[in-house]
């Protein structure tokens, strides 16, 4: 629920703040930073798409810190992660479909689709789900990543896999 309202809340305050038109012009500098960061972010999607984690050091801050369900976890982490999503989702596709830069953040929509083969919790086959990603940046690398999903579509993801387990310890009570 928490995660609900936070990503309801970032969505409209940087809807409000892209609003806002006070006649302000971007200085040269602020539009290269945030085309800086936007190349930052490309780089670690295609490192998810490829499995190919070589390119994340020049992306991704030594003391970058991803706010995931697994808790906070830092840039070795992510490298692991990328190679294993690999293994494990071997087709996934990553399409973008709206983001954002300024000098500080990058905020990404995004569809994910592919196969699973059954790992992570996730039931094998077929997935199609979306996600919020909010990437933090500082001198063009990033230092902070959370991951927002639709509630609805992670219980889609998760209700097979879910339903086994209450299954399982139903039947081992009953025993």
């Amino acid at each position: 629920m928490t995660k609900t309202l936070f990503t309801v809340f970032a969505c409209l305050l940087f809807i409000f703040t892209a609003c806002k038109n006070d006649n302000k012009i971007a200085s040269s500098a602020d539009t290269s930073m945030a085309q800086k960061n936007l190349e930052a972010s490309h780089i670690v999607n295609k490192a998810f798409e490829t499995g190919d984690a070589s390119m994340i050091d020049s992306a991704v801050a030594s003391d970058f810190v991803d706010h995931s369900e697994r808790g906070d976890v830092g840039r070795d982490s992510l490298k692991a992660m990328i190679t294993s999503m690999k293994k494990e989702f071997p087709d996934m596709k990553m399409e973008t479909i709206k983001e954002l830069a300024d000098n500080d953040y990058v905020f990404t929509m995004m569809r994910f689709t592919g196969t699973s083969n059954g790992a992570m919790g996730m039931p094998k086959g077929p997935y199609d789900m979306h996600a919020i990603q909010v990437v933090k940046f500082k001198d063009g690398k990033a230092v902070e990543h959370w991951e927002y999903m639709q509630p609805g579509e992670m219980m889609k993801m998760m209700a097979p896999a879910n339903n086994k387990n209450s299954a399982d310890s139903t039947r081992k009570k009953t025993k």
